[in-house]
């Protein structure tokens, strides 16, 4: 039977035979074709127009997609209580939401910042993690970089004051930290606003003073500081919230990355705390330049930045109430939805949410192709409804999102296991624990390259 992708040459791996088959469609050069997936001990190991043997689940004109790659949730684990979040939550809540991993950051109660601490992490994760998980460690002034690189899969570096209230390093010790991150090769992630050009926090007392309290004139200088740093660190930008923030990182070929609320939200005239997030919503233009910014494909990642917090702390006055959102459950159903009614291409989508920063982490997925884990979900686009908060999974019990547009994945598998079946979640928390072994030694991709730019993309 036709091989959909590249033919097998000399030399090429011969795989078991399946132990199941995933009938639907999948994506080939921007175009859906009907396909079977074969499925054996945890990997695909065929992908053909038709397959035989094996136990057989016909999905019709559903569309089989990568599970997604969540470069940035915090899970609060460990927290303190009444958090209202943990791995067991948390990674429940990506399982519906069609991601397989996560990479969790390491501001928690205590932080991430020595090697006991991110062994205690790790000991929390196993055994309830229902995706798998990468746990960073914080880059602080006085980090033991060295031992932590040789157990965190990444460091997080907090350029200004956020949930934790972790130490900030100072612009002058700020290159020699960046040079030790980067003889340890592992990656660096990012908080890019700088406190210098931040004005009265205590005063802001709604979303729009907010963005006028940590302006984004923040995250420019930050960036001019950051950038370019040592040629063998592996940066990436989180959460970037402005369309001059965009082409400073692309400008200096950095990894990056931009969340929903930044894409799909902008500051209100409102003193509710759920508004309030760092870096702060922005007005409705810079938040439409964004929004064009990735729909045209000029941003390679997509991350949640997930980061829940209790309605009841939500509901303090606004100058008191914890910044963050919650929205691993959330993401790839949202922009999916965006998908249907043609402001984005799947490909791109796949490719910001799935197969990059797979790259990036050096992990075997983010494609349905031979030879990668099977880790995949499987999407009705059909199936369009609106996003509830008294329908997910979040303890916090709230969404931002309320009232949007979501399509939900009705099957997910990790390694082959069924995680969701019929959109309802049936699986264990097999989710494992990934660390250096995992990883490349030194960047793997070049993020801004090969970005699709599709002006009217086609409906699925």
């Amino acid at each position: 039977m036709p091989v959909l992708g590249r033919p097998p040459g000399p030399g090429s791996v011969s795989r078991p035979a399946p132990e199941e088959v995933y009938s639907g469609r999948i994506l080939r050069d921007g175009r859906l074709v009907t396909a079977d997936v074969g499925v054996a001990g945890g990997e695909i190991v065929a992908v053909k127009v038709s397959l035989s043997g094996g136990k057989r689940r016909d999905l019709g004109e559903q569309v089989l997609l990568p599970s997604a790659v969540d470069l940035h949730v915090h899970f609060r684990d460990p927290g303190p209580p009444g958090a209202g979040e943990s791995f067991d939550t948390g990674t429940l809540q990506a399982a519906y939401g069609g991601v397989g991993a996560v990479v969790d950051m390491p501001n928690t109660l205590p932080p991430v910042d020595s090697l006991e601490h991110l062994e205690e992490k790790e000991g929390r994760a196993h055994g309830h993690a229902r995706c798998d998980v990468l746990l960073y460690a914080a880059l602080l002034p006085r980090s033991p970089v060295e031992a932590l690189g040789t157990r965190a899969a990444g460091f997080k570096l907090f350029l200004s004051p956020t949930t934790g209230d972790l130490p900030i390093p100072s612009w002058e010790e700020l290159p020699a930290l960046l040079e030790r991150v980067a003889a340890s090769r592992l990656p660096l992630h990012v908080h890019a606003e700088d406190p210098l050009a931040f004005g009265d926090l205590g005063a802001a007392g709604d979303a729009r003073a907010w963005d006028r309290a940590r302006p984004a004139l923040s995250e420019e200088r930050a960036l001019s500081r950051l950038l370019p740093g040592p040629a063998s660190l592996k940066l990436h930008l989180a959460h970037l919230t402005t369309q001059k923030g965009v082409e400073l990182a692309r400008s200096f070929g950095v990894s990056a990355e931009v969340t929903p609320q930044h894409l799909l939200l902008s500051a209100p005239a409102s003193p509710d705390g759920r508004w309030k997030v760092n870096p702060p919503l922005r007005d409705e233009g810079e938040r439409a330049a964004l929004y064009g910014e990735f729909t045209q494909g000029r941003v390679p990642m997509l991350a949640s930045d997930h980061a829940p917090h209790p309605l009841a702390e939500k509901e303090r006055p606004f100058p008191l109430a914890p910044a963050g959102m919650p929205g691993v459950e959330t993401t790839f159903p949202l922009f999916l939805a965006k998908v249907r009614e043609q402001e984005l291409s799947l490909s791109g989508l796949v490719g910001a949410f799935c197969e990059r920063p797979a790259r990036f982490l050096g992990l075997p997925r983010g494609g349905i192709v031979p030879g990668r884990e099977a880790n995949f979900l499987a999407v009705d686009f059909r199936a369009v409804r609106r996003i509830r908060a008294e329908d997910l999974h979040a303890p916090c019990g709230w969404t931002p999102f309320e009232g949007f547009r979501g399509i939900f994945p009705t099957l997910h598998l990790l390694r082959g296991e069924v995680l969701l079946s019929e959109g309802e979640y049936v699986g264990s928390p097999h989710g494992r624990v990934l660390r250096p072994g995992d990883l490349p030694p030194g960047p793997t991709l070049r993020p801004w390259t090969g970005l699709p730019a599709e002006a009217s993309p086609g409906p699925p």
